[in-house]
């Protein structure tokens, strides 16, 4: 079987992405990845063939006659008839091969590397991270939203449509239009989502773990408890969240290993004594070592974690990273501090509940269990091939 996976370039579409490739390869299937080109020698590095690809604008949607998903579907045709997939796996942030894959005629489905966005009857919508409603009233208010929603629905569905034309599709009627109706696989924890109807075209896989080689850090000296303080790769310039949970860390008795990913800081961030700031690190090198990690709630770091069994503090920025913190807290695997609120005080707060409270890391123990018995890009592969 040939099979093209294509992924959006942050790295939380595109290690889950690689990681289904590889296991694609792994069962002896032919597999290219198609990403952003600072990608490449990753790709590459684990045996699989790599293409670059160019980035067009999707949201918002673009101007008349600039370039947007239409165009770069049709100008990943050739690539198709190169290849003559037998399915193509798109992330669910690329339309682009979606459209080429439907226009081309192969199977077609979709990976979706965290909670699965769409909302269900009388829930909260995705991204403001609302928990479930507890009673009859709560659930007639979502049921409401949703006639709100609905007209934002609307507009991407007639949007994604002039980008069908383009590639000499019908237009469609269905929402999510991007997600295929055939497959869409879930890559989180079965644990992490709302009872709901799913779809027969819905699986929850469970995570898809990858991560690029890097050489060990030195950890803090001593036996206290160790806090991984990992921020988000796409938010957070001014390095906030680091500089919070150190302020606020830095005197009691805790080691702390904290990582900027990457993020240049503006000006010097104060480290101290108990604690270790790196640009990078491997969270499998760290992450086993943790009580408890730290994060924005990019799933991700998230989902590395909780396989683990280390309870986790989100202090969700933005979008699906309030979805992930809510699920943690209706998990009850870890703590969510707002955004806004985020400080040395609150974090001290956080902390000291997590760590001394066993129950957190009981729980975080049972999907740590749940994982090691259920190996989500096997899982992929097995409905990738059903699919075909």
């Amino acid at each position: 079987m040939r099979c093209l996976v294509a992924a959006f370039g942050d790295p939380g579409h595109v290690f889950p992405a690689v990681s289904l490739a590889r296991a694609l390869q792994d069962r002896g299937h032919e597999v290219i990845v198609e990403t952003w080109p600072q990608w490449k020698d990753a790709v590459e590095e684990v045996g699989l063939r790599f293409v670059s690809a160019d980035q067009y604008q999707v949201f918002p949607p673009p101007r008349s006659g600039s370039p947007g998903a239409g165009q770069a579907a049709v100008a990943l045709m050739p690539l198709l008839e190169e290849f003559e997939p037998d399915v193509v796996v798109n992330d669910i942030l690329t339309v682009a091969p979606a459209l080429a894959a439907e226009a081309y005629g192969c199977a077609w489905g979709t990976l979706i590397p965290h909670i699965y966005p769409v909302q269900d009857d009388g829930m909260p919508f995705f991204a403001i991270g609302a928990l479930p409603p507890r009673t009859g009233l709560g659930r007639r208010f979502w049921r409401f939203t949703e006639f709100a929603l609905r007209r934002g629905l609307e507009r991407g569905r007639d949007d994604l449509n002039a980008q069908r034309a383009l590639v000499g599709l019908e237009p469609t009627e269905r929402f999510h239009g991007g997600t295929s109706p055939d497959l869409a696989m879930v890559a989180t924890f079965p644990q992490l989502e709302y009872p709901r109807q799913w779809p027969e075209s819905v699986h929850v896989t469970g995570p898809m773990p990858f991560e690029t080689p890097f050489r060990d850090i030195e950890l803090p000296p001593g036996d206290d408890p160790l806090v991984l303080v990992a921020p988000s790769t796409s938010q957070d310039p001014q390095n906030h969240l680091v500089r919070s949970a150190l302020a606020a860390l830095g005197d009691q008795p805790l080691r702390i290993v904290a990582t900027t990913n990457r993020v240049v800081p503006s000006h010097p961030i104060e480290v101290p004594a108990n604690a270790v700031l790196v640009d990078w690190l491997s969270y499998s090198q760290v992450i086993p070592e943790a009580s408890l990690v730290i994060c924005h709630g990019g799933h991700g770091t998230v989902a590395r974690s909780l396989a683990e069994g280390v309870p986790v503090l989100t202090c969700p920025a933005a979008g699906d990273m309030n979805e992930t913190a809510a699920r943690i807290t209706w998990a009850g695997v870890g703590r969510s501090v707002r955004w806004s609120l985020t400080g040395p005080r609150s974090l001290r707060w956080a902390v000291a509940e997590l760590l001394d409270e066993p129950r957190y890391r009981e729980k975080a123990l049972e999907i740590a269990d749940w994982h090691r018995n259920n190996d989500g890009p096997r899982h992929g592969v097995d409905l990738v091939e059903a699919l075909v």
